[in-house]
């Protein structure tokens, strides 16, 4: 798909996979005032506003988390919401290829309690994820379970067969994936979370893919941090409406 330069060059240099994919055709829409002074990309959740402040474009905005570019659009997003937009800080996450350690990953993968055991996400685990709220992120972005393993990959740790933590692709882009990871609250506190990231980031480079990452919180970014990326800066974004889980 073919965008006006204009447009395309309000969101040059945004370091954000999810930005990248909608240029790139692959997942999300991009819309423009008509003065195309401004434009929003939406992709999953996520609304990321570019140019001069626009209360049209505002309008259209679905959110329910409102990425602007700039801290121009505070005040218009403030007045236009109101006690509905409340505002938190996410945390920019270095994208840098070769920068892994593979045994350090291979390391939590083998540190896995026995009791569990690691799989690829394949087309008969999809509808179980999907089916709850804590794991449909990890498939929701694609139109079927033939689509998710086709263009996306995953791992989940089972428990007795169930899926119960995992690590999958939010949404993907020309080369990469924005990793989304989580883990059912009565199995947290198990190491699950790194096990399943670290076989994750293992499973990307072996196909090529940089797995891109973007912390919702400090939690976020130690896990980070602690399988190999780099903290960046952090911005601010607003949640519309709801709060982050």
């Amino acid at each position: 798909m073919s965008y006006p330069q204009k447009i395309v060059s309000l969101f040059e240099g945004w370091e954000e996979t999810m930005i990248w994919s909608c240029l790139q055709g692959i997942m999300g829409s991009l819309t423009w005032n008509p003065e195309q002074t401004a434009g929003m990309i939406v992709n999953r959740d996520f609304t990321f506003l570019a140019g001069r402040p626009d209360r049209w474009l505002l309008e259209r905005a679905p959110g329910p988390i409102l990425t602007p570019r700039s801290e121009d659009w505070s005040p218009l997003i403030e007045d236009f919401h109101g006690t509905r937009a409340v505002k938190e800080t996410r945390y920019a996450i270095r994208k840098e290829p070769g920068v892994f350690d593979r045994r350090r990953l291979e390391a939590f993968v083998a540190s896995l309690p026995p009791e569990y055991e690691l799989r690829l996400i394949d087309e008969a685990m999809v509808p179980v994820l999907l089916a709850q709220e804590w794991s449909r992120d990890f498939c929701a972005a694609f139109s079927g379970p033939a689509d998710c393993c086709a263009r996306g990959v995953g791992v989940a740790a089972l428990r007795e067969g169930v899926p119960v933590a995992g690590a999958g692709s939010y949404i993907i882009y020309q080369g990469g994936i924005e990793v989304e990871i989580d883990t059912r609250i009565d199995h947290r506190r198990k190491g699950l979370a790194t096990a399943c990231g670290a076989r994750l980031i293992l499973e990307c480079l072996d196909r090529g893919l940089y797995p891109g990452w973007d912390a919702i919180d400090l939690r976020s970014v130690a896990l980070a941090e602690k399988l190999g990326y780099h903290r960046g800066e952090p911005y601010g974004v607003y949640w519309i409406g709801t709060q982050p889980k």
